[in-house]
């Protein structure tokens, strides 16, 4: 079988939750198909594809187009009045990378073209232009919910005019792409379901992010303990938003009770205001960390406040594949068919964040059984090659 995967962003390094679940399916599926990735080259997260590992480019084939894809005021302003498009899908389009889809499409045949989200979808047209492939769209979430929840969150008058604006572009992009594409592979069931009330009556397979479990080993020797860590990328309004509400709800209240307790909070491209909100006492700002799994490790704890968002929080996965006990709201949660107080905690409100971190450090005994739960329960479900190779039977099924 030959994919051609179409990515808005390079997928390496995987630091982000969108790059690692392109990049670990892509080299799932490169075990049973040839792969060639195609992938727009941003300015935000741009990557030297000739730096990638050979191993990588062993197993997949890179070909990236550069694009500016900074905020651009003048830009954002046209498009405001002067376009239907929401601004975020407008500056992933590029003729640069049309040209190369038209290119690839000439000079090989593909039996699945396979679109890693929303944004890739208006290219579609054109891939039917030229190739008679079977055109799956990967959805990564339900784009229009992150920001129907972000709307919900905002008390800046001016910024929710543009934020309501915005989402009603995105839910109207959303619903007009259902069933253009010929098979759906949401990452959830739970967004399989709500692309089916939005109407999609095509083949689907859920497919979530899988992982090389031998890769992801606990380590209970060196934990901080008692510590609490997030971890995510901290240009991404949802971890923004979920942080600062904890810090302004919760850590006061557990720092009465728990004095010693630090908080760590680590990630990629936090903005410096940012930064500087998060300087409270006990929190340590650890910024971009070289390796995520020697820094889940160290801690004892992840906190996970999400108020938004949607689909599934890979640093969740990851950190209960690493043992690791974790409080989630129930938005952060989702998709992830975890059980409370089993193999993870949830907490919606502040004093259920409060409490259930207080009462988890004051029981070691359960604090370990719900890491070693939250391990066995990943390494039964989210197994990258048993995921790939159902994806592959899934597309053998229906080319």
């Amino acid at each position: 079988m030959n994919i051609l995967i179409l990515s808005n962003k390079v997928p390496y390094p995987p630091k982000d939750g969108g790059s690692i679940a392109t990049l670990n399916l892509a080299k799932g599926l490169s075990e049973y198909a040839k792969i060639t990735l195609l992938t727009l080259n941003t300015s935000k997260h741009y990557c030297d594809i000739d730096k990638i590992p050979d191993d990588l480019k062993s197993k997949i084939k890179f070909i990236d187009s550069y694009i500016d894809t900074k905020i651009k005021p003048v830009a954002a302003i046209k498009n405001l009045f002067f376009s239907k498009m929401p601004y975020n899908a407008e500056r992933f389009i590029c003729n640069k990378f049309e040209a190369k889809i038209i290119k690839e499409l000439e000079e090989n045949k593909f039996d699945i073209i396979q679109l890693e989200g929303l944004y890739l979808t208006p290219y579609i047209s054109i891939i039917r232009k030229y190739s008679k492939a079977k055109i799956s769209l990967r959805s990564h979430n339900v784009e229009h919910e992150i920001w129907q929840r972000t709307l919900a969150q905002q008390t800046n008058f001016l910024k929710k005019q543009y934020i309501k604006i915005l989402t009603s572009r995105i839910e109207k992009m959303e619903v007009g792409m259902i069933n253009k594409y010929d098979l759906l592979v949401p990452i959830t069931e739970r967004d399989g379901e709500k692309l089916n009330q939005l109407g999609n009556t095509q083949k689907s397979h859920t497919t979530p992010t899988g992982y090389e479990i031998d890769n992801l080993q606990p380590n209970y020797e060196n934990i901080n303990f008692p510590s609490i860590c997030h971890l995510g990328a901290l240009d991404w309004s949802p971890n923004q938003e979920g942080i600062l509400w904890f810090l302004d709800n919760c850590w006061s209240d557990i720092l009465a009770k728990m004095p010693d307790l630090k908080f760590y909070i680590a990630g990629r491209n936090a903005p410096a205001w940012f930064v500087e909100k998060i300087k409270k006492t006990n929190v340590i700002f650890s910024g971009e960390v070289e390796s995520a799994t020697d820094f889940i490790n160290s801690k004892a704890l992840m906190v996970v406040p999400l108020l938004s968002g949607s689909g599934m929080r890979i640093k969740i996965v990851e950190g209960m594949a690493l043992g690791k006990t974790i409080i989630s709201t129930s938005i952060g949660a989702e998709g992830i068919p975890a059980t409370h107080k089993y193999n993870i905690l949830i907490a919606n409100e502040i004093k259920d964040f409060s409490d259930g971190i207080i009462s988890i450090f004051k029981d070691k005994k359960t604090f370990l059984q719900i890491g070693i739960n939250a391990n066995s329960f990943i390494s039964q479900n989210f197994d990258n090659l048993s995921i790939s190779k159902s994806l592959i039977d899934f597309y053998n099924d229906n080319i």
